[in-house]
C-alpha cells in the first residue's frame, strides 16, 4: 500500500497559500467552457476549426482535445489531482501555440487571414499564454490549501504525533 500511497502524495502535496485558488479558479474555468464549446460549436471551434489549422484526424482530435480540457478544467477548478491535470493543458496549450498562432509569425496561419508578424502572434496568443503559465504554475505549486488536494494530502500523510505514536 506503500507505494499507492507515496504516489497519491506526490500528486497531492501542496503547501501553497490559498490563494492559488484564484489561478486554479481562472486556469480550470477557461478550459472547462473551452472544452464544452467545442461540442456546442464544431465548426466554428471544435473539429471545423481542426480542419482548418490543418490538423490530421479533426474528427478524432478536436473531441479528444474538448473531452480533455473539460475533464481537467473540472479536475483543476475542484482542485483534485491538480499536477496531474495541468500535464496535459501544457501540452494542450503548447500545441495550440506551434500550431495555430506561430505560423502568423511568418504570414502562414491558415485560422488568421491577413495576420502576420509579431504583434498579431502576440495578440492571438494572449489567452494560450497565460493558460500554459497558470498550467505550469499549479504544475509547480500545487492546487493551494483550499482544495480536494490537500484534504487528501492531510488524510494520506500521517501528522508527525501519530508517527510518534504508533512508532511507525
Amino acid at each position: 500500500m506503500a507505494p499507492l500511497n507515496s504516489l497519491q502524495t506526490k500528486l497531492t502535496d501542496t503547501h501553497a497559500p490559498g490563494a492559488v485558488i484564484l489561478i486554479r479558479l481562472y486556469v480550470g474555468a477557461v478550459f472547462l467552457f473551452e472544452g464544452i464549446q467545442k461540442f456546442l460549436y464544431p465548426d466554428a471551434l471544435g473539429t471545423g476549426r481542426f480542419d482548418k489549422a490543418g490538423i490530421p484526424a479533426p474528427g478524432f482530435f478536436a473531441p479528444l482535445d474538448g473531452a480533455f480540457e473539460i475533464a481537467c478544467g473540472v479536475l483543476i477548478l475542484a482542485g483534485l489531482l491538480t499536477r496531474l491535470a495541468a500535464l496535459p493543458m501544457i501540452v494542450n496549450m503548447l500545441g495550440a501555440l506551434l500550431i495555430t498562432k506561430t505560423p502568423m509569425l511568418w504570414g502562414g496561419a491558415p485560422l488568421f487571414d491577413g495576420k502576420a508578424g509579431w504583434w498579431d502572434f502576440i495578440h492571438e496568443s494572449r489567452t494560450d499564454l497565460a493558460q500554459l503559465c497558470g498550467s505550469l504554475f499549479l504544475l509547480i505549486v500545487g492546487a493551494g490549501a483550499y482544495s480536494l488536494d490537500a484534504r487528501l494530502n492531510r488524510v494520506a500523510t500521517p501528522t508527525r504525533e501519530a508517527v510518534v505514536a504508533t512508532g511507525r
